[in-house]
């Protein structure tokens, strides 16, 4: 075997160990809510308040540790038990990013400094914010391609246990997929693509967020592990930059604008993109020392 495919599965092997615990985690806690915790008690807490509802949601989100491969269908549950466009999409935003296993998982990724954590949080706490607020004046329609069924059956506790077990294997293979797709394209990136080249695409400061949240969309990685990848290009692109790809992709990428793509009208996904580009530039730009 030559060096450079020794050092790629070296490297591929090395970030599917790290992410795999959290990614496990994750999809388990997923499925713990996903069957006990039901779309009409979040409905029922988003106040008729405009404002109101777009910070709630936007806090909400932390309570649901779902990747943003489910989170478009949690998203669009919700809205069909009422849940207005304007809070259900700062919801989606932070869903992925401000919970418990992904902070941690940053964490543990950025050598346990709990600056980076900080920074993503704040930036994914105000790009959700600021896109909320910007739908309640723009949508004043349903933007869903079209009704969902939802099923009211009552379940029993076992029922409701054994319903846990099988989304978390189901999302578990969705989103681990994707890992391995994203921890090989990585680790080609980082054993045949010259650091240089990188480097040079962004050598200013504007340049480098544009690089690293374009990967972000590009690479499409789960949410519970995106952080090592991200990590991993601390040599070469300040934090600032890295952190705009911790929020955009969770936000932004290409599996969950196919799967938004399914559910919303293709106008105002389009335009969300546009926002949801722009303030994390912005606003991870701030970031930059």
């Amino acid at each position: 075997m030559s060096s450079s495919l020794l050092q790629l599965n070296t490297i591929f092997i090395s970030i599917l160990i790290e992410a795999l615990p959290f990614v496990l985690l994750g999809v388990f806690i997923s499925g713990i809510i996903q069957m006990f915790i039901t779309e009409e008690m979040m409905a029922k807490a988003i106040p008729k308040n405009k404002v109101g509802a777009v910070f709630l949601a936007t806090f909400i989100g932390a309570l649901f540790p779902a990747c943003e491969c489910g989170i478009v269908p949690i998203t669009r549950r919700l809205m069909a038990k009422g849940v207005p466009l304007y809070a259900a999409i700062p919801f989606m935003f932070t869903g992925p990013i401000i919970n418990p296993v992904v902070l941690f998982s940053t964490y543990v990724a950025f050598g346990n400094d709990w600056a980076v954590v900080w920074e993503r949080s704040s930036v994914a706490l105000v790009v959700a914010i600021s896109v909320g607020m910007l739908l309640t004046f723009q949508f004043k329609t349903d933007q869903t391609k079209h009704s969902v069924c939802v099923n009211v059956q009552k379940k029993t506790f076992g029922q409701k246990l054994v319903g846990t077990i099988q989304h978390s294997i189901d999302e578990f293979f969705s989103v681990g997929k994707y890992l391995i797709i994203g921890a090989l394209i990585a680790a080609s990136m980082q054993t045949f693509m010259k650091t240089s080249i990188l480097l040079d695409l962004g050598q200013q400061d504007w340049s480098a967020h544009f690089v690293m949240m374009g990967l972000a969309y590009l690479l499409s990685l789960c949410s519970s592990a995106d952080a090592f990848i991200g990590a991993s290009f601390q040599s070469t692109f300040q934090d600032s930059a890295i952190v705009a790809f911790l929020v955009f992709g969770p936000m932004f990428d290409i599996k969950n604008t196919l799967m938004m793509l399914s559910q919303f009208k293709a106008k105002f996904v389009g335009i969300l993109f546009i926002y949801t580009f722009i303030a994390v530039f912005v606003f991870s730009m701030l970031l930059v020392r």
